[in-house]
């Protein structure tokens, strides 16, 4: 199994294990996500006697496991959703990050990544209204930002990913 690592932030945000479409020669990938049930863990009852301190009594302050609904890729990787862009920010953000990018990657790799990211870029900025935005668990400033949105008609989203800003990990 491959793990797809932000080459800037260092932070997990995809594995191979997921259905995914490369766009613009590669430069783009689209993966699909879906919502899930999962066992919430809840709160654990540690010894604690919430009661002596006028609190709930203990077997009420233990959550019963109630299930709650994820979506797998933002669950699993532990993403961040961060408020949306405008047109301006959007650009803003793309500009930094190419220009961070591209100093980490091999040169025939910035020439490619170069010549496609500005049809990808134009792509995103139509559904700009759209999107959702994520980034990794660290929330580094410079690294990856993971965009999600709900393509005609869908109940489960689908993600986009700038293709070389991640590096697979064997695991």
């Amino acid at each position: 199994m491959l793990i797809y690592e932000d080459l800037i932030s260092g932070d997990e945000l995809l594995s191979d294990s997921y259905n995914c479409k490369e766009l613009f020669n590669g430069c783009l990938w689209e993966v699909d996500g879906k919502w899930v049930v999962k066992e919430n863990r809840g709160v654990f009852n540690i010894g604690a006697n919430p009661s002596a301190e006028g609190g709930e009594d203990d077997n009420e302050a233990v959550d019963d496991g109630e299930a709650v609904k994820v979506v797998d890729i933002v669950d699993n990787f532990r993403l961040q959703e961060q408020p949306a862009y405008d047109k301006k920010q959007f650009v803003a953000w793309v500009k930094r990050y190419i220009k961070t990018l591209v100093t980490k990657l091999e040169a025939d790799k910035a020439v490619e990544f170069k010549k496609n990211v500005e049809a990808a870029t134009k792509f995103l900025m139509s559904k700009m209204s759209e999107l959702q935005f994520f980034v990794g668990e660290s929330m580094h400033d410079d690294g990856a930002t993971v965009m999600a949105y709900y393509k005609d008609g869908a109940t489960d989203p689908s993600f986009f990913y700038f293709a070389h800003g991640l590096k697979g990990v064997k695991c």
